[in-house]
This record gives structure tokens, sequence and C-alpha cells, in this order.
């Protein structure tokens, strides 16, 4: 039985509303969208923690609500913020650190090296190459403005009181979300099946485990990194330990690596301190980089096999487009949509074995 045309009239226009409708109130709710998405990131990484707190807390949901929240403000929030404060605290020293490093000029060989047995006179005559190479002037000519590199990554952070904001917001509605978590799962869960069925209950699922999976893996990796090549910093002496640190949580979370400051500082090292601390220094900067092309892997494919390019790609592009928050949004919209379609084309080739592959 044919639908009459004026009934399939009406049911296009209710849809054009509805979306009309949604397009609005995404517009309304726009300036909180970024501490939203957040939050929901947060509430689904913390969700079996939450469910695990509430069973050792005598089953009372607002304590394990209670907890969980500290546990997110810890672990998500606080590193956050004292990294972001500390660098925009120091971003005039940065500048000018930053410019002065481009006028580095390699120093004369310290006296120790052609002492070296073996090997001294043949790494003095390298070093007076090196010397002599004019490298340091290829690097000003060929090397990007420090200042402005510096300005653009500390816009992008925002000030303190749009940070404070964002973080405070982002905590309560965390906390409204675990509260009624099994009420927002189950909505989600509804939606997913009113689109697809059975398959879009399954893809919702999967949607979480990505989300749980990118933000342990981006998150984690970046503290035990920043720990480890805090330490070696601090025992070794390095000077501006506290900013440094905070710029290397910075460069983990971006999925530059802890090699973007533990590099120079083991260089830093070698040209004007001693040899025994600038040995330290670079074991435990090739230890962050062990750590990094392992620990972040392990941790992300744990829930689900998502390639490290999009994570790259998805924080970079995630900074510039929502400020810090981007930092976790960026990577969990392409790593779900990645995951979401290689998901939905395993189940129409097995669903149709005549579909063409690859």
């Amino acid at each position: 039985m044919s639908v009459p045309s004026s009934q399939q009239a009406r049911s296009v226009l209710a849809a054009m509303m509805a979306g009309v409708m949604i397009a609005f109130s995404l517009w309304v709710v726009r300036p909180f969208l970024p501490s939203a998405i957040w939050a929901i990131t947060i509430g689904i990484t913390t969700w079996p923690l939450l469910l695990h707190l509430q069973k050792l807390l005598w089953g009372s949901r607002a304590l394990a609500v209670t907890v969980t929240t500290v546990f997110a403000l810890l672990v998500f929030v606080l590193p956050f913020w004292l990294a972001t404060t500390t660098v925009v605290a120091h971003s005039t020293e940065l500048i000018s650190l930053g410019e002065n490093a481009l006028t580095f000029r390699v120093p004369p060989e310290p006296t120790w090296l052609a002492d070296l047995p073996g090997i001294g006179p043949r790494s003095a005559a390298l070093w007076h190459k090196i010397e002599n190479a004019r490298l340091p002037q290829l690097l000003d000519q060929i090397s990007p403005d420090a200042g402005k590199i510096i300005q653009w990554a500390l816009g992008s952070v925002g000030s303190f009181g749009v940070l404070a904001l964002q973080f405070l917001l982002t905590l309560i509605m965390m906390a409204v979300l675990h509260s009624k978590g099994e009420a927002a799962a189950g909505l989600m869960l509804d939606i997913g099946y009113a689109l697809a069925g059975q398959r879009g209950k399954d893809m919702v699922q999967l949607a979480g485990r990505t989300v749980r999976g990118v933000a342990i893996g981006v998150t984690v990796t970046a503290l035990v990194e920043t720990a480890v090549g805090g330490v070696g910093m601090e025992l070794t002496g390095m000077p501006w330990a506290s900013v440094l640190i905070a710029i290397t949580f910075i460069a983990c979370l971006l999925q530059a690596g802890p090699g973007v400051t533990l590099i120079p500082a083991v260089i830093w090292m070698f040209f004007f301190k001693d040899i025994l601390s600038a040995i330290i220094l670079l074991c435990v900067t090739v230890l962050t980089i062990v750590i990094d092309n392992l620990l972040r892997p392990y941790l992300i494919r744990k829930q689900a096999n998502v390639p490290l390019i999009l994570i790259m790609l998805g924080v970079m592009g995630g900074l510039a487009g929502f400020g810090l928050v981007g930092i976790f949004i960026g990577p969990v919209i392409l790593s779900v949509t990645y995951t979401l379609v290689k998901s939905w084309l395993a189940e129409t080739r097995a669903e149709d074995p005549q579909a063409p592959t690859p």
C-alpha cells in the first residue's frame, strides 16, 4: 500500500523542522559545548571506576560520585591547570628564551673531550667541524619565529579565567552525568537503536570504548612521561625545571613527545654542565621515549584499535578548533569516526560476501 504524497510531505517537513531545531539548540549551547564534551569524555572514561567505588562504598552513588569527581580533578584537571598556568605565568621569559635559542652558537669543545681514551682526538676534530659548519646560521634562516609560535600556543590555551570556568563546568557536568549515568547510557543506546537497529546499539558501545581508550592512552602516558622526565631534570639540577616539566606535559598531550624538552636539556647539560649529569639525563630521555612508544599504543589498543596518526592529527586540529579541551575532543572525534566506519564496513562485508574488498 503506497503512502499518500501529503503524508510523505508532512514526514519530510517534520524531519526538516527537527533538524532545524537541533541546529538552533546546538547554537544556543555552543559556549558550553567544549566543557560538555570534555565532561562526557571524562565521565565515560571513569565510569568503570565509579561502579567499582559504589560497590566499595556501601552502594552509595553520592559517595562514589564525590570520590570519582575528586579523582578526575587530580588526574584530568589539576595537571592541565598547573601546566598551563605555569607556562602562561612565564610566557615573557619563554618568548625571550625561544628567541635566544635560535641565536645559539656551538661553543669550543670542552677540555675533557680530547682526553677521552681512544675517541678523544677524533671527537675533538668532529666538534671543530660542527663548530665551523655554520649550522646555527642556517637554522636562523629556516627556523620560524619562536616568539610567534609561543604566542600562538598561549593564545590557543586561553586566559586564566576562561580555563577556570571551563574546568569548573566540566567537573559539575561530569558529576551530574555520573549521577544519572544509566539513564544517559540508555538514552544513547535507544538513539542508536532508533537509527540503525542492533547495529546502532553496538556502534554506541564501540564509541564508548574508543573514547575511554583514547582518553586513558593520551592522559596516562603524558602523566607518566612527565613524571619520569621531571624526576630526571630535578635530580640533575636542570635550570627552570618546573617550567620545562610543564612544557613537557603539554608537549606529550600534543603528541610531540618528551624529546621536545628533554633532548635540548641533554645538549645543554653536555655543553654547560658536568658530563655525569648529562649522561643521567640522557638515560632518562631514552626511557621516556621508550615509554611514549610502548605505553600509549598499549593503553589505546586495549579498548580500540586506532592508528596513532589519527591521535596526532586530532590533537593538533582540536587545539586549533576548540582550545585546550580540543586536546581530548579532536582525537576522540577522529578515533570514534574511524572505528565506527571500520566496524560498519566489516559488518557490511560479513553480510554480503560478494562485496568488493580492497
